[in-house]
C-alpha cells in the first residue's frame, strides 16, 4: 500500500493559517472570563493538599520546641494573672464595705458556670488584672533606685549633716522619680503590655512624647478601662446576695442570742433545734448562692426547688462541690481566725481566703452547669444514688458545723463566728461591714 503525499501550494498553505487563526481568535474572544471563585477554590483546594502531601522537614523537631516554649509563655502568663487575679480580690476585701465587690465576683464566677460557660469565660478579667499586677510590679521595681538613694541620704546626712555627699543623693534620688515616673508613664500610655516594660522605645519616645496626643488619650482609656471591670455590677450583686444571705442565716443569730443570754436547759434545747435548722440551711445555701448569681434575682436566693432538682440531675456532683466549699477549702481557714489581724495588713491574710474560697465558689458553678446538662433520670438506681448522696451529704454538713462551734471558742471573734462564716459570707478573716 502506497502512501500519497499531495503537495500544497504555499499561498493556500498560508490562507488556511490565517484562517484558523481568526477562529481561534473569535472563539477566545466569545468564551467567558475565568471566575475569580474558581481562582479561590482552586487556591484553598491546593494548599491543604500541599499540607498533606509535603515531605516532613528537617525542622519539625524546632516548630515543637517552638510549641512547648509557647505553652510554658501561656501558662506563666495565666499564673501571673490568676495571683494578680486573688491580690486585687483580696485587697478589695480587705475594705469594709468594698470588701461586696469581691463576695460579687466570686459569685458571679459561679453564676457563670451555672449558666453554661466555660472555665475560662467564668474566671473573668484576668487580663485586666494581670495589667493591674504588672503596674504594681513596675512601680515597685522603679520605686527601688529611688529608696535606695533616698536611704543612702538619710545615712549619709546621719553621719555628716549638710555634707555635699548627702546632697548629692537627695539630687540623684529626685532625678530618679523623675525619670521612674515618666518611664511608667511611658509604657502606660503605649499599653501596660509586659513588652512595653521590657523594652520603652526610646526612639518612638523622642518622636512622640512632647505631643499632646501622646497623653491626651490616657484619661479615656483609664476610664474605659474601669468601666471594664464592672464595678457597680459586681457590687450590686454581692450586696444582695449578702443581705440575702443573713436571711438565711437568722438560725446562726438565734444560736448566738441563746449562748449569750440562756442558761436554762430550755435554752439549750433551743439552740439544739436551731442548729439542726441551721444545718437544713447549709444544705442548700451554697448552691442557692450559685442559682442566685445565674439567674440575677434575688426571689433565685429563696428558690428551694429549682434548686433541689439540681441535686435530683446530678447528686454525686453536688456533693463534690458541697465537700469543697464546706470542708476542703473553708474549715483550714479557722486557724487565720484565731488571732485579730491589724486593719492595715488585713489583705494579707485576705489573700488565703480569697484564694482557698475561688476554687470552692468554681466547684460549685460545675456541679449546677453539669446539672443544667443531665436530664433527670428514674429508676432504682437513679433514687438508690440520690440517697446515698443525701446520707453522706450529712457527715459533711456536721464537720463543717463541729469546726463553727469550735471556732467560737477559738476565734478572735467569739460568737460573731456564727454569722461570719467565710464559707458563704465575704472570704475575709473578719467581715468589716
Amino acid at each position: 500500500m502506497r502512501l500519497q503525499v499531495t503537495p500544497v501550494d504555499s499561498d493556500t498553505a498560508e490562507r488556511d493559517t490565517s484562517g484558523d487563526t481568526a477562529i481561534l481568535a473569535s472563539l477566545l474572544e466569545s468564551a467567558p472570563e475565568p471566575s475569580p471563585n474558581l481562582v479561590d477554590n482552586v487556591a484553598e483546594i491546593r494548599e491543604p493538599l500541599g499540607s498533606i502531601l509535603a515531605v516532613p522537614s528537617a525542622t519539625q523537631p524546632q516548630s515543637r520546641f517552638r510549641w512547648l516554649v509557647r505553652q510554658t509563655t501561656n501558662l506563666i502568663r495565666t499564673l501571673f494573672q490568676l495571683a494578680s487575679l486573688v491580690a486585687v480580690l483580696a485587697f478589695l476585701a480587705a475594705i469594709p464595705l468594698v470588701q461586696l465587690i469581691a463576695f460579687g465576683y466570686l459569685l458571679d464566677v459561679a453564676g457563670r458556670l451555672t449558666r453554661g460557660g466555660t472555665l475560662k469565660e467564668s474566671v473573668h478579667s484576668l487580663d485586666r488584672a494581670g495589667r493591674i499586677g504588672l503596674a504594681v510590679v513596675g512601680l515597685f521595681v522603679a520605686s527601688l533606685p529611688v529608696q535606695l538613694l533616698v536611704h543612702w541620704e538619710s545615712v549619709a546626712a546621719l553621719i555628716d549633716p549638710g555634707s555635699d555627699q548627702a546632697l548629692r543623693l537627695r539630687s540623684f534620688a529626685m532625678v530618679c522619680a523623675v525619670v521612674a515616673t515618666v518611664w511608667l508613664l511611658w509604657i502606660w500610655a503605649r499599653g501596660g503590655m509586659l513588652k512595653h516594660y521590657l523594652w520603652p522605645e526610646p526612639r518612638r519616645f523622642f518622636r512622640q512624647s512632647w505631643r499632646p496626643s501622646t497623653w491626651s488619650s490616657m484619661p479615656d482609656r483609664l476610664w474605659e478601662f474601669t468601666v471594664s471591670l464592672e464595678l457597680p455590677r459586681l457590687f450590686w450583686l454581692g450586696a444582695r446576695a449578702f443581705f440575702g444571705t443573713l436571711v438565711w442565716l437568722l438560725p446562726a443569730m438565734v444560736i448566738i442570742f441563746v449562748n449569750r443570754n440562756g442558761t436554762t436547759p430550755l435554752a439549750g434545747l433551743v439552740g439544739v433545734h436551731y442548729l439542726i435548722a441551721l444545718a437544713a440551711v447549709l444544705l442548700y445555701l451554697p448552691m442557692l448562692q450559685a442559682h442566685f448569681a445565674a439567674e440575677n434575682r434575688l426571689r433565685a436566693l429563696f428558690d428551694v426547688l429549682a434548686v433541689r432538682q439540681y441535686f435530683r440531675k446530678a447528686p454525686w456532683a453536688w456533693l463534690g462541690a458541697m465537700l469543697c466549699s464546706l470542708v476542703l477549702m473553708p474549715i483550714p481557714l479557722y486557724l487565720l481566725k484565731i488571732e485579730a489581724t491589724p486593719q492595715e495588713v488585713v489583705w494579707l491574710p485576705s489573700l488565703m481566703f480569697v484564694a482557698f474560697m475561688l476554687p470552692a465558689r468554681i466547684s460549685a458553678g460545675l456541679a449546677l452547669r453539669r446539672a443544667n446538662r443531665q436530664p433527670l433520670k428514674f429508676g432504682f438506681w437513679a433514687s438508690f444514688s440520690r440517697w446515698t448522696a443525701r446520707v453522706l451529704m450529712i457527715p459533711v454538713v456536721g464537720t463543717y458545723l463541729l469546726f463553727v462551734a469550735l471556732s467560737q471558742y477559738t476565734s478572735w471573734e467569739g460568737l460573731q463566728t456564727w454569722v461570719q462564716q467565710h464559707a458563704i459570707l465575704v472570704p475575709v478573716p473578719f467581715v468589716g461591714i
